[in-house]
């Protein structure tokens, strides 16, 4: 594997055709694996001439924001450097010169921005519902499996399993148990095929991780925001919204609010951050489990415009459909205003539209009082009602931001409380396991509490 990827980027300064494996804008592990395999596999099993090429679909400065990816591509030895991210590749030039044929990966819808490539798409494999509408004319193959990584997995083993080395097996493997939450038979994420291939792959190669080990040392890592700058916490895993001329930023971040909010410069960061891109409003939900592994959210609402942080805040503090039982905490910055979220079962995804909510009740104020600073030095650019939603949107007005891939446009592996196959299978974020872990912890801490009595 690592001799073909070094191979890829040497073929990239030959003007020739390429085919370009694509993964999806999230780029997570599963995005990321399925995108190097398939090229891998069509490379080896391909008789003509032809280049195929897999290509990361973010920025190589946006890799550091998916902690997993990297201590991944660490574990099975491939360097960074030989990686090809789609800031260094034109695709467009490629496409106007004649030289590009696309496979898509882990989607199968190319968002506007791109929409000028969807001509030169020749296949497509993904693990997610199909949206007809919006499916290119070409050879597709899906099926709801809990990874597409196990398709990539089925393909190599079908078509060319001598093509397998242990390297690339242990991408497969990690990010099928990874995707699957560890094959949970509770979770219900693992369809009958995903296990049936992690266990071929177990047998062909038994010196692999030991599952345990490797769910852990991945969920672990994609938690982890210790090396990560303010800006990069923010975009790591965050979801924009919009309306009512204002675009609000709504970021999950895995640490204790006061700690965060103890960060050097942090209001001069978050201030930046707003400027750079155009927000008028930003919304940090911080996560984590306290030394009782039981759930604990906090809020942050940031915005220098008085009139409507105030408006935002009160919405939230009298929210009862559902109650977030805010505790305000103490803030030395006048533009920020911090609480406890007393009621931990309400995720950002259940918050998104109370902010709606808080954008129009906003509008409807009739009269600024007089004195109040308008935005001090944020930028309140007209928000571009294009954004990132192709595919993605939340619900009207929601969408990812344009400049962050998800990490969910995350990408995605959601968990479920019922069969995912009832509806599709679903995307897996950090904020889902997050909420199924809370609903699992206060399930048990209300079982404890009846025995006792």
């Amino acid at each position: 594997m690592e001799d073909y990827l070094q191979g890829c980027r040497a073929a990239l300064q030959d003007s020739r055709p390429l085919h370009v494996v694509l993964g999806n804008e999230a780029c997570d592990l599963d995005s990321m694996v399925s995108a190097l395999t398939l090229a891998f596999y069509l490379a080896k099993t391909t008789e003509a001439e032809e280049v195929f090429v897999p290509v990361l679909n973010i920025k190589r400065s946006e890799l550091p924001l998916r902690g997993d990816n990297v201590s991944f591509l660490q574990k099975v030895h491939i360097p960074e450097s030989i990686l090809i991210f789609r800031d260094e590749i034109d695709l467009h030039a490629l496409h106007q010169a004649g030289q590009l044929t696309l496979i898509l990966v882990d989607h199968h819808i190319l968002p506007k921005s791109d929409a000028a490539l969807q001509e030169t798409v020749a296949e497509v494999l993904d693990h997610r519902p199909m949206e007809q509408e919006h499916c290119p004319p070409c050879h597709v193959s899906v099926e709801l499996v809990g990874s597409c990584a196990t398709l990539v997995t089925e393909r190599i083993l079908q078509g060319a399993p001598e093509i397998l080395d242990r390297q690339t097996a242990a991408l497969l493997h990690g990010t099928i148990i990874l995707d699957c939450v560890n094959m949970d038979l509770k979770i219900g994420k693992a369809t009958l095929k995903d296990r049936r291939y992690v266990e071929k792959l177990e047998a062909l190669f038994p010196d692999l991780p030991n599952r345990n080990d490797i769910f852990d040392s991945l969920q672990k890592a994609k938690f982890d925001v210790s090396g990560l700058t303010t800006e990069q916490m923010l975009r790591k895993d965050q979801k924009t919204i919009h309306g009512q001329g204002t675009k609000v930023a709504v970021s999950a971040i895995y640490m204790d609010l006061e700690a965060f909010l103890q960060r050097s410069g942090l209001i001069a960061d978050l201030r930046a951050f707003c400027q750079a891109h155009s927000y008028d409003v930003l919304v940090a939900m911080t996560i984590l489990f306290n030394t009782n592994n039981e759930p604990v959210r906090q809020l942050a609402v940031f915005c220098p415009h008085v009139a409507r942080r105030m408006t935002i805040c009160g919405v939230l503090e009298r929210s009862h459909a559902p109650s977030l039982k805010l505790t305000p905490l103490p803030s030395a910055h006048p533009d920020l205003q911090a609480y406890v979220q007393g009621n931990t079962q309400v995720s950002r995804k259940k918050l998104l539209p109370l902010l709606q909510e808080a954008l129009s009740a906003y509008l409807d104020s009739t009269q600024i009082p007089a004195g109040l600073p308008d935005m001090v030095g944020v930028s309140r650019e007209p928000v571009d009602k294009e954004g990132n939603s192709a595919g993605n949107s939340l619900l009207p007005g929601v969408s990812q931001d344009e400049e962050e891939p998800p990490l969910p446009p995350t990408p995605m592996n959601s968990l479920v409380d019922e069969c995912p196959l009832d509806r599709g299978l679903p995307n897996l974020s950090a904020e889902a396991i997050f909420e199924k872990c809370s609903q699992i912890s206060l399930s048990r801490s209300t079982a404890a509490s009846l025995a006792k009595k």
